[in-house]
């Protein structure tokens, strides 16, 4: 059972894995890597590519569970929404990382950056802004700023960047992202949007071999779930949820 589907209205996993150079585009190419991913996952039969020559393979929407991967001109990227088991998301993106060295030529020397990315979205029509002031509070610096009478909060999204080890190499971020703007404030209209969490590690640089992206992608996730686990449901997650719960 997926132990975060819980917390909020949608959970999801990414992978990104970039490039330094452009990866190839040709028709052949591409459609004999995406079909590889399909024959594992057959529900994932939609392709088009979008205007700026992104390729996209994804299963159908309308259930509110569904897997994707892309191809750009220097990141290939996968994500699974709101899985069933969190082992199932990890399962595809070790797929693609297995697949991508041979069948798009990215070499380990090429890797600009592999990111995870765990993502938590809550849906909620209203000040998100204000939302994360209340239950997140601000910095003891800022108190003082933040109660000045009569005001409203129109852009509150903290976030917060460490390095994980001495050359700066492998890092985990912390983010928030609301998605109230002055003018939903000053005419009171709040469209129900998605106010997300995002829970990020990345290693830079190139890698040893083809093997290594799989094993940094393994101790990415681990990362990515400690830091969950240890930190976030309790100081970012529950809070959020009381307070769009009291609302």
């Amino acid at each position: 059972m997926n132990p975060y589907g819980a917390l909020c209205d949608d959970f999801y996993v990414n992978m990104n894995l970039c490039t330094e150079m452009e990866l190839p585009s040709n028709r052949e190419t591409i459609l004999h890597f995406l079909e590889r991913i399909r024959k594992a996952y057959p529900g994932m039969r939609n392709f088009y590519c979008r205007e700026g020559g992104e390729f996209v393979l994804e299963e159908d929407k309308e259930q509110g569970r569904y897997r994707w991967c892309t191809v750009e001109a220097r990141r290939v990227c996968s994500g699974y929404v709101n899985p069933e088991e969190l082992s199932e998301a990890l399962a595809q993106h070790r797929l693609v990382l297995q697949l991508a060295p041979y069948e798009l030529s990215i070499s380990p020397l090429d890797c600009e950056a592999l990111d995870v990315l765990f993502g938590f979205d809550f849906t909620y029509r209203g000040n998100h802004n204000q939302v994360v002031a209340e239950a997140l509070s601000v910095p003891p610096a800022l108190e003082r700023f933040a109660d000045w009478p009569d005001t409203s909060v129109i852009h509150y999204e903290p976030s917060l960047t460490l390095a994980l080890d001495r050359e700066c190499r492998r890092q985990c971020r912390v983010s928030l992202e609301t998605r109230t703007n002055a003018y939903h404030v000053r005419t009171g209209d709040y469209p129900e949007e998605q106010l997300s969490v995002y829970v990020t590690c990345r290693q830079y640089g190139s890698l040893p071999n083809e093997e290594a992206f799989v094993a940094a992608f393994q101790e990415l996730a681990q990362l990515c779930e400690h830091v969950i686990e240890t930190y976030v449901i309790e100081s970012l997650l529950q809070p959020l949820a009381r307070v769009i719960a009291a609302k």
